[in-house]
């Protein structure tokens, strides 16, 4: 794959909601789309021919996860993160997203009090109220575009909340959590009996002088913590619907084990599982490729917005192919800068006031795309405030 990302693909007609639902969402179709986090590059080759090979067998019925699955996943993990995972506490579902839902209905009823961190990936939200549970929300502060955790009120929260979703690394703000502030979110999380869903579905996107550490890896976290991972992000395959929830605790795993039974979200699909080990036991290479193209298309929109749009504070991108941008000096408001940017811009962009009342006037850009669409849609952004 070796340069191909400058390729662009066309994507439209293809049943994919990036673009084929700009006009259900947006309200036209003549738009960049930089909005749903998925990349416009290809698979990697050797997913492709682990796809076309299981293609050639002409039965596709229910499903067994092999041993190569286990062993891509422990691989990985070990390899890329030095965690040391054990098969038996892998189980199998849908989604992250799926397996927060799973962890609500198994951990909380209803009215408890669910914790996360804001601005934050939508369904955080959506999933906690649509469960009935009540949503508690300690904002991250921004310090000039580095958002930060607020100790004070996460100590006041987290002693209230049966659950902690943590978003790690976080989605949108780009943050890599260090070592020392998992430390102290997990220590706390134990002093208050909380149990903790970690949501490292960015994990393997992680940029120089930076390093992903599974939370569960740290001090003893694994034995109140669920880690939901995925190779959707970081190798473009989040259509095959293919995650696991690793689960130390064994009685945090059978009580999960037995709600993702009952609700036969277990079975999955030939071609996520056929993915999934393509993805962790052979495509390594793919994605260090990525990084590097990524790296350089970060670094793009940074020297872009310091020379030619310093009033849009860029947060430092330390990890996801998202950049988190804040529009606030237009003096705009949410409906307003939304306006400007699908109809006369012409771009789709994730309004950040959807992430939580902290993303009032901001915008999130999937840079996940070759860098001539980058470029014309930075240019798109510098020509509404000429």
């Amino acid at each position: 794959m070796q340069n191909s990302f400058d390729q662009p693909i066309d994507r439209k007609g293809s049943g994919c909601f990036k673009y084929d639902a700009l006009k259900l969402i947006y309200g036209r179709e003549d738009l960049l789309p930089l909005w749903v986090a998925d990349m416009d590059f290809a698979v990697s080759d050797e997913i492709s021919s682990a796809l076309a090979e299981r293609l050639q067998h002409p039965v596709f019925g229910y499903n067994l996860r092999l041993d190569s699955f286990y062993e891509a996943l422990q691989h990985w993990q070990q390899k890329r993160f030095n965690w040391e995972i054990i098969r038996d506490w892998v189980i199998a579902t849908p989604g992250i997203v799926p397996a927060i839902a799973l962890c609500l209905l198994c951990f909380t009823e209803p009215g408890d009090k669910v914790l996360i961190q804001t601005p934050v990936y939508t369904p955080f939200h959506t999933t906690v109220t649509d469960h009935n549970r009540q949503l508690l929300c300690s904002a991250l502060y921004n310090d000039n575009g580095v958002y930060c955790i607020d100790w004070e009120d996460f100590e006041r929260k987290i002693s209230l909340a049966k659950l902690f979703i943590l978003c790690s690394p976080h989605n949108p703000v780009g943050r890599v959590w260090s070592k020392e502030e998992l430390i102290k979110m997990g220590e706390l999380c134990r002093k208050h009996k909380v149990i903790v869903f970690s949501d490292e579905i960015h994990e393997d996107l992680i940029y120089p002088g930076f390093h992903h550490i599974p939370f569960a890896s740290l001090e003893d976290f694994a034995q109140f913590s669920i880690t939901g991972v995925s190779p959707a992000k970081s190798f473009n395959v989040a259509g095959l619907a293919t995650a696991v929830a690793i689960v130390p605790n064994s009685e945090l795993r059978d009580k999960l084990n037995a709600i993702n039974n009952r609700m036969a979200l277990y079975m999955g699909n030939s071609f996520g599982i056929t993915a999934f080990v393509a993805a962790y036991s052979q495509s390594e290479n793919m994605l260090n490729q990525l990084l590097q193209y990524l790296a350089g298309s970060r670094d793009y929109i940074r020297q872009f917005m310091q020379d030619k749009l310093p009033e849009v504070i860029l947060s430092p991108i330390e990890g996801t192919y998202l950049a988190w941008l804040d529009f606030r000096a237009w003096q705009l408001d949410d409906n307003s800068l939304q306006d400007i940017m699908v109809n006369k811009a012409r771009l789709a962009l994730e309004p950040g006031i959807k992430y939580g009342i902290e993303g009032s006037g901001f915008m999130r850009l999937n840079f996940g795309c070759p860098r001539s669409t980058l470029e014309e849609a930075l240019q798109r952004i510098k020509d509404l405030h000429r």
